[in-house]
This record gives structure tokens, C-alpha cells and sequence, in this order.
């Protein structure tokens, strides 16, 4: 379990194929691995990857192809940067919101850069448009954020500096390609009265 409160950005330094997938490795921080055990679980761009190996200052992972063809993490090429969240443990604040690191779909998203605030427009398939509702919770490439208008096949979400700054939402890219993960709580209640 994860909370969408991004501890780290990662550097992609390495991608191998291998026969069920890709191996991953990322520089990241030494402290964010401090006390890391093989067995791991990580969140990656908010998908729950193990640990296969670590070293100081870098993490292994095993991506299969199962999880290639859900996620972003097969629009990765080396030196991008990715969203990184240790597990969530027992006692530890919550600051986002509760998620699995099962992403549920991969999304097209624009941003605009506004005046006064950053826009991320996500256009959502149409199967996962129904547990979008504004001001509920969202996760997108991991980061728990509150959704602010919701619109047709998209909604929006908006970006305080912060959150710019520690998450690879913040890349200079206006087109992006986000990983989504819908509010499990909301899926359970909506697919109640269905």
C-alpha cells in the first residue's frame, strides 16, 4: 500500500530486456533506500514494482510484460525521471490518499501553464470516466492528487509549486503520457448502486 506522496525522483539508468519483460535499474537518493530489504515493494510512476537488488544509490526491478502493456513505464527510455514511494508502514502518516499500485489505465494528458496555476488535463477512457468525480482523488504516475473539474471523456487537476517540483508532473513536456490510478473506494461505492 501507498499513500501517493512522491519520497523521491528516480533516474532511469539502465533498461535490459529479458524473455518476460524489462529489468529497471534507477539512481536514486542513497537515503530513500536506507534500510531497504530484497522482496521490496516500491512504487514506480504508481506502479508497485519489487525489489530485485540494490545497491548504494540505485534499485533493480523486473518490469513483465503484463505490467508493460498497462503502465508508462514501456515510454521510458534512459535518464528519464520517475516517481518514487516506499510502502506504506504501519503508524506512518498518510498524507494522500490510500492506493494498491495497481495502475488501471494509461491516459494522454496535456498541461498548460497558466498564471497563477499549473493545469493537467487527462482525457480518460470511458470505462474509467465513471469513478472520476470532482474534488475525489486521483493518482497520477503515483502522486495523490484531488480532482478539479471533470468534463465529457477528461478532468483536470491542478498543481501547486510544490508538488512541480518533487514529481515528474513538473517535466517540460506539454503532452504526457500519465499512469492513472482511480480511488479504490470509489470504484467499491459506485459499482454498489450499478
Amino acid at each position: 500500500m501507498f499513500t501517493g506522496i512522491v519520497q523521491a525522483k528516480g533516474a532511469i539508468s539502465e533498461i535490459k530486456s529479458f524473455e518476460q519483460g524489462i529489468r529497471l535499474r534507477i539512481e536514486v537518493d542513497k537515503g530513500f533506500l536506507e534500510d531497504l530489504k530484497k522482496g521490496a515493494s516500491i512504487a514506480v510512476n504508481g506502479v508497485c514494482l519489487t525489489v530485485t537488488d540494490f545497491s548504494e544509490g540505485s534499485v533493480n526491478f523486473d518490469v513483465i510484460e503484463e505490467t508493460l502493456k498497462v503502465t508508462n513505464l514501456s515510454y521510458f527510455t534512459e535518464g528519464d525521471l520517475v516517481n518514487m514511494e516506499r510502502s506504506l508502514k504501519f503508524g506512518d502518516e498518510v498524507g494522500g490518499h490510500i492506493l494498491s499500485g495497481h495502475v488501471s489505465c494509461t491516459c494522454e494528458a496535456i498541461k498548460y501553464e497558466g498564471d497563477k496555476e499549473t493545469e493537467i488535463r487527462v482525457n480518460t477512457p470511458k470505462e474509467w470516466m465513471k469513478f472520476i468525480f470532482k474534488k475525489g482523488y486521483v493518482a497520477l504516475n503515483g502522486v495523490s492528487l484531488t480532482v478539479g473539474k471533470v468534463e465529457g471523456n477528461y478532468f483536470s487537476v491542478y498543481l501547486i509549486p510544490e508538488t512541480l517540483e518533487v514529481t515528474n508532473l513538473g517535466t517540460n513536456s506539454e503532452n504526457l503520457m500519465l499512469n492513472l490510478e482511480v480511488d479504490q473506494n470509489t470504484v467499491a461505492i459506485v459499482n454498489a448502486q450499478n
